[in-house]
């Protein structure tokens, strides 16, 4: 008999000109997430190409690495970004390197193309998490209570069938009818990856694939709330007013909410709050070396190559000085912010997890490297490279310039041409990406809270129909 109910229900959903309308939008609206997403990925590759090839341009010529003025590394391009955006356009995506210093990266997708930051990209995680929610609202508000304004709820059971059989064929039917269209368009727009040029690690196909499986219990959750609320409800009206309610609840207001009341809450230290105090700091420190370069004395000042050698070392020590003074600062705000930064967003994200749409876009993100940790990833490897820049400046000259030193070079040797520098022996910024089991771990506690809500709704409707007035 479960088989039978299953069958049926499969049946009269595809069968349904509601169903070919709606996924057939949704098929649509897939397809063209992945389009955009693959032709936005290819135009991003030529960016970034072109912008390193520019960095390595300007220092043609040069026949000095003390010349060398901004070096810059670019964050690079990754097709599941463009699929799930998450932060990944609103970060800045070029650091200026110096050496030393603190870096900041600047140039985020939003500030070179604002009219995205108005309309916001067609990806994935959009559709999953707005439109695909409400089809599954408009598939499902009518499943029990549609049946019994159209006389056919009475006749299924004018025949032996248990209503706990028959509320589980409703929810298993209507998951499949509509969950395999799904899957299906997700396997074509995959398909469209290779065949646009656009190559996924096996790794990266892990991920998608990971993705489509949040995107799927996302989807379970508004069809078993729908179930659950047309078996509680006795007018179809009534039901996908309720339904509409708490999805612009889940979807729109209550991640917003969050954000406000734990931006309340939680006070954080503004941006330019922070750097009115290292600009004032670094200016009480230009100072000190400032009167301590008036007092320098050479110790050779008859050998005018010595002096020279001699105040670059003394200027390299006040400038060490100086940067680690600086840092040692900029530590201590920089972890002061981001410890209540962390508060207030640890009290949103726990606020706003009351949302399905909230589990189900910290999951995807988490799963495709966007998550609003990718700004601080990309920042810690700047850094790090930074180090690796200062090393190998340092190594080429005998000293690192970065940081605002200034450093006197002077040569007395006539007729002799320079040889230019090589700039690709510079060490190339690689950016590592968080590794997959790290990322799966992370986005594990939101599948679980999609997987409660499943379970939760498939129990109110399973508990709301065993007490449904069929008649």
């Amino acid at each position: 008999m479960l088989l039978t109910i299953i069958e049926k229900e499969i049946r009269e959903i595809i069968g349904s000109s509601k169903f070919v309308l709606i996924f057939g939008s949704c098929a649509v609206l897939i397809l063209l997430s992945f389009y955009v997403g693959a032709k936005n990925y290819k135009l991003n590759r030529i960016r970034y190409e072109a912008a390193q090839a520019e960095n390595l341009r300007q220092f043609e010529g040069l026949t000095d690495w003390y010349s060398i003025q901004q070096h810059r590394i670019f964050l690079p391009p990754d097709p599941l970004a463009t699929l799930v955006s998450g932060v990944s356009n609103d970060i800045g995506r070029t650091v200026e390197i110096e050496g030393r210093g603190e870096i900041n990266p600047l140039g985020s997708r939003f500030s070179e193309d604002p009219i995205f930051a108005v309309f916001r990209f067609l990806d994935l995680e959009f559709v999953f998490g707005t439109i695909l929610s409400l089809f599954a609202i408009l598939m499902g508000y009518d499943a029990i209570a549609g049946e019994k304004e159209r006389g056919t709820l009475r006749l299924s059971f004018a025949n032996s069938v248990s209503r706990p059989v028959y509320i589980l064929g409703k929810l298993i039917g209507s998951f499949i009818a509509l969950a395999v269209p799904l899957l299906l368009a997700m396997a074509v727009g995959a398909l469209l990856l290779p065949i646009m040029s656009v190559s996924l690690t096996g790794e990266s196909w892990i991920r998608l694939i990971s993705i489509g499986s949040i995107g799927l219990l996302y989807f379970g959750v508004f069809l078993t709330l729908s179930v659950f609320i047309s078996s509680a409800t006795e007018r179809t009206s009534s039901a996908f007013l309720i339904l509409l309610v708490v999805w612009i609840s889940s979807a729109l207001i209550i991640p917003r909410a969050s954000v406000l009341i734990a931006g309340r809450t939680v006070d954080v230290p503004s941006v330019d709050e922070i750097a009115a105090k290292k600009n004032l700091y670094s200016r009480q420190l230009y100072g000190e070396d400032s009167e301590k370069m008036g007092s320098f004395v050479p110790e050779n000042s008859e050998d005018f190559d010595a002096m020279i050698d001699e105040f670059n070392r003394f200027m390299g020590d006040l400038a060490d000085e100086r940067d680690r003074k600086m840092r040692e600062l900029s530590e201590r705000l920089n972890e002061e912010r981001y410890n209540a930064q962390k508060r207030q967003e640890k009290l949103a994200l726990n606020i706003a997890r009351i949302s399905p749409t909230t589990s189900f876009t910290l999951a995807a993100t988490q799963l495709a490297g966007t998550s609003v940790e990718m700004k601080n990833r990309f920042k810690d490897e700047g850094e790090k490279y930074q180090r690796q820049y200062g090393d190998f400046i340092k190594e080429k000259t005998g000293s690192n310039p970065g940081g605002r030193m200034v450093v006197v070079r002077m040569s007395d040797e006539e007729g002799e041409t320079p040889e230019a520098i090589d700039p690709t022996e510079l060490p190339s910024f690689d950016f590592q990406q968080e590794n997959l089991s790290a990322s799966i771990d992370k986005s594990l506690p939101d599948a679980g809270v999609l997987v409660v809500f499943n379970l939760l709704f498939f129990a109110a409707a399973f508990a709301a129909f065993v007490r449904y007035d069929v008649r």
